[in-house]
């Protein structure tokens, strides 16, 4: 895992645990994350948008762990860790990873991704996972970068099976 390139503009970023007080900017930053960038997860906008406060609350209750970042008071991306029941014990996976359009290739990414990872090692997992589509060139650079590999494993978005998927894994 690099830290954030040299220049990168990270004046005033803050990354805060979502929580049951700011749970309402993660929904909005959810939903626009779905609209922006529907390839890029594995649900829907029309999915989501129908869920109630009671179903956005049990996320930020439930063993999921997601941070939001922060410039100012505009919400600029969010990531999630979460354990598949399929995944070893001591991993985790990286999901929901979306940065805002004006925000792109100004660092954000980097933090988050850095804060999940750095969290992950805190409670002594061993490795961390994440599904990227293969189209997708400017997240896989950046997940490389920062130390994430090809595992072989590859599938494809359930509710868009053309969207094509690779696993990529960083040991830690």
């Amino acid at each position: 895992m690099t830290e954030p390139e040299p220049g990168a503009r990270l004046d005033g970023l803050q990354v805060r645990r979502v929580d049951e007080k700011n749970w309402r900017a993660y929904r909005d930053v959810r939903l626009a994350a779905l609209l922006d960038s529907p390839a890029a997860f594995g649900s829907t906008y029309a999915r989501e948008a129908a869920f109630g406060d009671e179903r956005w609350l049990d996320r930020v209750r439930g063993p999921a762990v997601t941070w939001l970042a922060v410039r100012g008071a505009l919400p600029v991306g969010t990531v999630t860790s979460l354990r598949f029941e399929e995944q070893a014990p001591d991993e985790t996976c990286l999901v929901g990873m979306w940065v805002a359009g004006h925000a792109r290739g100004s660092g954000v990414g980097e933090v988050l991704i850095g804060t999940a990872v750095t969290e992950a090692r805190e409670r002594g997992l061993r490795r961390v996972t994440l599904d990227v589509a293969v189209e997708n060139l400017p997240a896989r650079r950046l997940y490389e970068r920062l130390g994430f590999r090809p595992t072989g494993r590859s599938g494809s978005l359930e509710h868009d099976p053309t969207v094509a998927e690779i696993e990529l894994a960083c040991d830690l």
